[in-house]
């Protein structure tokens, strides 16, 4: 099969014939439909984020979705799944028992940019009918008062996701662009800056740059007992006062990923039409 191999930061991607699906033999296998480009992946070709790979030759890709072209028999009598279910592929698990990448997809293990791709049954879910593999593929890794730091695809998927939860949700960028679609996803008011919100008292705050200036300015911001969730990467560091922190009594921790359960809440999302990701499509 055709695979896209990323070999090393100063070599970056190849693309590779190499043998199909013999790779997993105890793991389900699926044909790749779509696989989507996460920004963590570029952090990763650019260098920063090598140090993340667990074995090099890999293929990356831990955003997938396709239809499954093989089970073994332990698997046909134990699972729901079946061949030729449409699946949608995450890199999902326990936020702290799982720290360990050995067995991520796209990280450990051979991810979704290839013909094919083996993954634990844990990582799958079934389609329904109404959801593309493009739409899929996206949902994988997206997704109170609440404000946006960041309105690209993550936070965009976010205002939409906190809105159809109930929470009042407010957009900040640099860029002006996207606040319509912001809008449209469910956000009451976005700005350039959250200064402009200083008479909005923020139960959480989601920060999908990551970037020093972003970080001090949700802490900041942040109400009194309030969370700031850390979901970018744009900063290798950053510096904060500690002083926010302890005197506000502030929660902050960092997000990977979605769980199973809210993994699969996004398809049915997806399914029902009330989530509706952008997506641009290469073909491949």
């Amino acid at each position: 099969m055709k695979v896209f191999q990323f070999l090393g930061a100063d070599q970056g991607f190849d693309s590779r014939t190499c043998p199909s699906l013999s790779l997993a033999p105890i793991r389900p296998s699926s044909q790749v439909e779509a696989a989507e480009l996460c920004h963590s992946d570029t952090h990763v070709l650019h260098g920063r984020g090598a140090a993340w790979m667990c074995a090099l030759p890999v293929v990356l890709g831990h955003e997938v979705a396709g239809t499954i072209v093989k089970l073994s028999d332990s698997e046909l009598t134990s699972t729901p799944f079946r061949v030729g279910d449409r699946v949608a592929v995450a890199c999902v698990g326990h936020p702290i028992q799982k720290r360990n990448f050995q067995e991520a997809l796209g990280v450990g293990c051979d991810g979704g940019y290839a013909e094919y791709v083996a993954a634990p049954l844990g990582n799958l879910a079934k389609l329904p009918d109404a959801v593309g593999p493009a739409e899929a593929a996206v949902a994988t890794d997206s997704i109170v008062m609440s404000g946006y730091h960041g309105l690209g695809g993550q936070g965009l998927n976010g205002v939409a996701i906190a809105a159809l939860r109930g929470a009042k949700v407010y957009g900040v960028d640099i860029s002006t662009t996207k606040f319509d679609q912001a809008r449209d996803a469910g956000a009451i008011e976005c700005a350039t800056s959250l200064d402009h919100f200083s008479d909005q008292s923020f139960d959480v705050i989601v920060d999908f740059a990551g970037a020093q200036a972003t970080v001090g300015a949700a802490l900041s911001t942040v109400r009194n007992g309030g969370t700031v969730v850390l979901g970018g990467l744009a900063s290798a560091t950053v510096q904060f006062t500690t002083t926010d922190l302890v005197t506000k009594n502030i929660s902050l921790r960092g997000s990977k990923s979605a769980n199973t359960r809210e993994f699969r809440e996004m398809v049915e999302l997806l399914a029902s039409g009330a989530l509706k990701p952008q997506i641009e499509e290469v073909q491949y």
